[in-house]
């Protein structure tokens, strides 16, 4: 007999049918067992009869988290005894067959809670009984939701998905590169890819007009509150845009998303407000605003643009050199190019953020796509001779005619947390790390043996215990 999913006992009623799942829960009533089956689709309850003696007896055995396979007739529910609360709460399969197909352990933790009351050290060790929970499941099914929702409304607006390397150069970018060494170019190394900045931008000069990316981003920053060592991006970039043709789409495409995805949020204000960063700075002390009516509205959602940020921040490195606010590609605003030369700190650029109830979940701008203003750029920062050669390929690139363009990167992880009501980003991540870097399950970072390190030419100094 075919499995059927459990979702789809409603049409099924009248009918033998065979469950493949795991046991929920169990309840003993004597000459009555019950059992909650669940699979990926649903929960249903299953009811044993005394007889068969041999299935009963089966029952009688099986425990929370075993995985089974269930054959009965799907019946409907005396109305007594119908439960409003589950979408199957109306039905029931009676057991004429029973067979053990793995058992289980009791699990370090209850999975049918919410999980909220457990040590989160200990929910990141056995992370693949956490994902097992309701609210897990619903969060990364949410999320895959989603990454198809972004997929299908970019390609209708005829954007290509183009995969960049991971493997790549490490190049002075602000944060930190994971560095990978190389064991047939021995002291040589790759980078993890920060984000793919420049990549993307090569994209637009090969004459790829509209690309766009779910991108996995690594940097090696400092650990602190709700980061991630690895991060998910939606990245995007457009040949022939300018800053407000980045808003429109994304605007579009998440107010759909919104409306297809989330019918029970609402939006606090529509079209989004734009925002100046000087205005705002000085009336939120923040260049991440909260702006909806009622923040305690779970359904809330406080969409805003800001815009007109400074080229450069305020603070000046220890060097005395001028540091970027978004990145150093960003473009400047046309009628302010005069003033790199003599009034770099007065200078507007086209960045724009997007924030959503007080979080920055989208940075983009219009970037650089001349090389006397990248090079300028590059020195008022402070790059060096050297450091300049990093980007050689790139300042090489934009001698073969180089399209305007512009693009911006939503922070996939805090958006998802944002919807579905989550405080941190870890809750929609399958398998997270911990706020200090560290994944608890594969515990990794790890040592590796002193013949890999021979083989790839290297020493590590490593800690002392005690």
């Amino acid at each position: 007999m075919k499995r059927t999913k459990i979702k789809n006992l409603k049409e099924k009623i009248g009918d033998t049918v065979k469950l493949l799942g795991r046991i929920d829960i169990r309840r003993d009533h004597g000459k009555l067992i019950f059992l909650d089956i669940r699979d990926e689709t649903g929960k249903v309850q299953v009811v044993v009869l005394p007889k068969p003696e041999n299935v009963h007896s089966l029952a009688d055995q099986v425990r929370p988290e075993w995985i089974v396979s269930a054959e009965g007739e799907v019946k409907s529910r005396p109305d007594k005894m119908i439960n409003p609360d589950e979408p199957l709460g109306n039905i029931e399969m009676e057991l004429t067959s029973l067979e053990i197909i793995s058992e289980s352990d009791t699990p370090p933790f209850d999975l049918s809670t919410d999980g909220y009351e457990v040590n989160e050290e200990i929910r990141m060790k056995y992370r693949y009984l956490d994902i097992r929970r309701k609210r897990i499941q619903d969060n990364i099914r949410t999320r895959s939701s989603v990454n198809n929702f972004t997929r299908n409304f970019l390609i209708k607006k005829d954007f290509i998905e183009i995969e960049t390397p991971i493997l790549t150069r490490s190049t002075p970018e602000g944060a930190r590169d994971y560095v990978v060494p190389s064991r047939i170019y021995r002291g040589s190394f790759y980078a993890l890819p920060q984000s793919p900045q420049q990549y993307k931008q090569l994209l637009m000069i090969g004459g790829f007009e509209r690309y766009f990316q779910i991108a996995r981003c690594m940097r090696d920053e400092d650990t602190r509150g709700d980061r991630q060592p690895e991060f998910t991006q939606l990245d995007i970039e457009c040949s022939f845009i300018d800053r407000e043709d980045v808003m429109a789409l994304v605007e579009e495409m998440f107010t759909k998303m919104i409306t297809e995805l989330f019918p029970n949020k609402h939006m606090t204000e529509t079209p989004w407000p734009r925002l100046n960063h000087k205005d705002i700075m000085e009336k939120y002390g923040s260049d991440r605003p909260d702006i909806r009516k009622n923040p305690d509205d779970p359904n809330e959602l406080g969409f805003a643009w800001v815009v007109d940020f400074p080229l450069f921040e305020k603070e000046k490195s220890e060097l005395g050199y001028l540091m970027p606010e978004h990145h150093m590609f960003t473009a400047p605003r046309k009628e302010d190019l005069k003033k790199l030369s003599d009034a770099p700190e007065d200078v507007i650029s086209e960045q724009v953020d997007l924030t959503l109830n007080g979080f920055e979940i989208a940075g983009g701008s219009i970037r650089i796509h001349e090389a006397d203003v990248q090079k300028t750029v590059f020195d008022l920062i402070g790059f060096s001779k050297k450091q300049q050669e990093e980007f050689s390929h790139l300042l090489d690139a934009f001698s073969y005619g180089v399209p305007p363009h512009g693009g911006i990167a939503v922070g996939m992880d805090r958006l998802l947390a944002v919807l579905q009501g989550e405080s941190s980003i870890r809750e929609v991540i399958a398998f997270p790390k911990t706020g200090e870097g560290r994944d608890l399950m594969m515990d990794i970072p790890s040592e590796i043996e002193e013949g890999q390190l021979n083989e790839l030419g290297l020493k590590t100094e490593r800690k002392k215990k005690g």
